[in-house]
């Protein structure tokens, strides 16, 4: 008999070793990379409250005591405005996040493939591209400000 079928089968071992190994590989990523990321409720409360502490910490001589008054309220009326929304409706932000992810791809999708189209030349009305060197390209037009220079 083997070692192995010599001791007693302990079936949650491959479990645990995958659990401890999961907790590891967090702890690294933690290290490195800092804490992750919370739900984009989360982020939008982060952003809403860093955004009024560096208007609160703006202090301007061009903005009177009566302007920074202002400026208060607003932020004030802007956080209670957030807040019930974001506590009613946390999982609405992530689709938003996830759409506005999708718009992205959509939108650098759109801009490659114009891009490409762009450096490929463009297609006449004939639908031949127009080839270097053709007098009716306005890329090769010469009336620019420059002067020749004669390297010889």
């Amino acid at each position: 008999m083997s070692e192995a079928t010599d001791r007693p089968a302990d079936d949650d071992a491959w479990a645990k070793a995958c659990a401890e190994d999961l907790e590891a590989e967090k702890a690294r990523r933690r290290a490195e990379y800092g804490p992750p990321t919370g739900s984009a409720a989360e982020e939008l409360r982060k952003l809403v409250d860093a955004v009024a502490d560096k208007v609160a910490s703006l202090r301007s001589p061009l903005f009177g005591a009566a302007a920074q008054g202002a400026v208060q309220q607003v932020i004030k009326q802007a956080k209670a405005a957030v807040e019930p929304v974001i506590e009613r409706n946390p999982d609405v932000f992530d689709h938003i996040a996830a759409a506005g992810g999708e718009l992205l791809a959509a939108y650098r999708s759109a801009v490659e493939g114009q891009e490409r189209r762009w450096t490929q030349g463009a297609a006449d009305p004939g639908g031949a591209s127009k080839k270097a060197g053709d007098p009716t390209d306005p890329r090769d037009d010469d009336s620019g400000p420059g002067e020749h220079i004669d390297l010889d």
